[in-house]
């Protein structure tokens, strides 16, 4: 199956398809206006290049270089923060404007659910008053809802062809792969063990992490609208976007964008040793104590003192000279591999052009 998913978008009331002549709008609520609407970015990426049908960029804000927060002090072990630069820091560096209009939509407050309390407290407090208001009401919220979502909604279509049609589909069976593993995290802190206690607490580990759940899935986040499918990976309210032309650097309502070529990618395996739940797909190379001594077995001392297991995790590093750095690790190494090869592959960091 391709990865195109569908020759229209809606985006609230307005209706884009694309054509060979271009992209169309469509308005299917009286009231509005087609230049009310959000505006129908494409995006061709094929042999030629990357092309882009936008308005002109504005000119990019300067804004001080990123530095790394202070190391917070966890447990015995100090631990930093590896989280890299967020999208507020990064300065997007797409030639179109589509990373404004993305900020524009998501910064958008809904006027909807405030007017809908006011008018249920209408209602409620002055039935008569409310029952006159209820016939014009009714159209009048529903407009508010179809505008909040115009005007929250980014409509983006891609026409991806030739080699960099084959490659994002192959991004797309690649990350695929990595959804399907039974685990998948990102590091949020890391440290070194520098004593010989804390190697003994810590199951004779040389490196202590913080780490949290990530999610792998197809969706673009509820302010883009697009054609095709959107290889995503989901950390709290932060997320990257792999798109057939660059890299969506997401935190919460603030988006940045990389180019692929700007982008540091390494992957492999690594000997992890877990004290969480172990994932099911996971294969266990060795086991350890959760306090060992100095030659690596049990320390009689401690109480209640588990068997670890050591297992063979994947790991996938995404990273710019910009500030951005992406720390996963998966249950399955060959499924990390694969999708740092690809993206190290990537037709769109060779060669771009724009129109």
């Amino acid at each position: 199956m391709g990865f195109y998913v569908r020759k229209s978008v809606k985006a609230g009331p307005f209706r884009f398809n694309l054509s060979k002549t271009g992209v169309n709008v469509s308005v299917g609520v009286p009231g509005f206006r087609v230049g009310s609407g959000p505006r129908g970015n494409y995006v061709r990426v094929g042999g030629g290049g990357v092309e882009y049908r936008s308005t002109p960029p504005s000119p990019a804000a300067q804004k001080p270089a990123w530095t790394p927060p202070p190391p917070p002090p966890v447990a015995d072990v100090l631990l930093e923060d590896v989280t890299g630069a967020t999208a507020a820091d990064l300065v997007p560096t797409g030639p179109d404007d589509l990373v404004d209009q993305l900020n524009q939509a998501a910064g958008h407050m809904r006027a909807f659910p405030w007017a809908l309390g006011v008018f249920i407290i209408v209602l409620l407090a002055e039935p008569v008053a409310g029952g006159i208001l209820l016939l014009p009401g009714v159209p009048a919220m529903t407009w508010l809802w179809f505008n909040d979502r115009a005007r929250r909604t980014v409509v983006a279509f891609y026409d991806v062809n030739d080699a960099a049609a084959v490659w994002f589909q192959r991004l797309l069976d690649t990350m695929q792969n990595l959804a399907a593993n039974d685990a998948t995290w990102r590091i949020d802190a890391a440290g070194n063990v520098q004593t010989t206690y804390q190697y003994k607490v810590n199951a004779g580990a040389t490196t202590i992490v913080s780490r949290t759940k990530a999610k792998i899935s197809q969706e673009p986040p509820s302010f883009l609208a697009t054609n095709i499918a959107v290889p995503s990976i989901t950390c709290g309210k932060a997320g990257l976007l792999l798109l057939p032309d660059r890299l969506l650097v997401r935190d919460g309502r603030r988006f940045s964008d990389l180019p692929y070529g700007e982008l540091e990618v390494e992957a492999g395996a690594l000997r992890f040793t877990e004290s969480g739940r172990v994932p099911r797909d996971a294969q266990q190379i060795d086991a350890t104590w959760q306090y060992v001594n100095v030659t690596g077995g049990p320390d009689r001392r401690f109480k209640d003192n588990r068997q670890l297991p050591v297992l063979l995790y994947g790991e996938l590093s995404i990273a710019s000279p910009s500030g951005l750095n992406w720390l996963l690790q998966c249950s399955q190494p060959d499924s990390a591999e694969e999708v740092g090869t690809c993206l190290r592959a990537s037709p769109a960091a060779i060669g771009q052009t724009v129109n």
